[in-house]
């Protein structure tokens, strides 16, 4: 692990990290609404139309699978991350529809290492997602756990 990128001490409090951007296509939105969440707003696009997402709509579980990709191929594949305790909250603000185009990333709040395990850190993150209009579709906050360099 020695060569990866990201150890604790390379979080700044304060600092914003880009994840970079995904297209949102209606057979992604299908695909995984068949298998997960095979609710009619998300597998059938006069069923989204009708309903008060405005269209063919991704799932929210969905919209947090696609923040999970672009946070590992962004971050964590190229660290010392060793999980997470679990999730503060997360906030589903607007619909995802197919043919958005959204854009992640995430703030630093704040970090400190273990008490009892001096090699392990914990980074606090506030992640977010906007649509190809700037307009905030998804927040998400959580406690990141991340190995010193020593330790890698």
């Amino acid at each position: 692990m020695t060569a990866k990128r990201w150890a604790y001490e390379d979080f700044i409090e304060g600092a914003t990290l880009d994840f970079g951007s995904k297209l949102v296509t209606a057979e992604e939105i299908i695909a995984f609404a068949s298998e997960f969440d095979p609710q009619p707003m998300h597998l059938d696009e006069a069923a989204g139309k009708a309903s008060i997402l405005g269209g063919l709509a991704a799932s929210g579980w969905h919209t947090c699978s696609m923040f999970m990709r672009l946070l590992c191929d962004h971050l964590l594949l190229d660290s010392t991350s060793q999980g997470a305790p679990g999730i503060d909250y997360v906030k589903w603000q607007r619909p995802v529809l197919a043919g958005d185009t959204l854009t992640a990333s995430s703030s630093v709040l704040s970090k400190r290492l273990s008490g009892k395990r001096p090699t392990l850190g914990f980074v606090t993150m506030r992640a977010r997602m906007v649509n190809q209009r700037g307009e905030q579709v998804f927040e998400l906050q959580n406690t990141g756990m991340f190995l010193t360099r020593a330790a890698a």
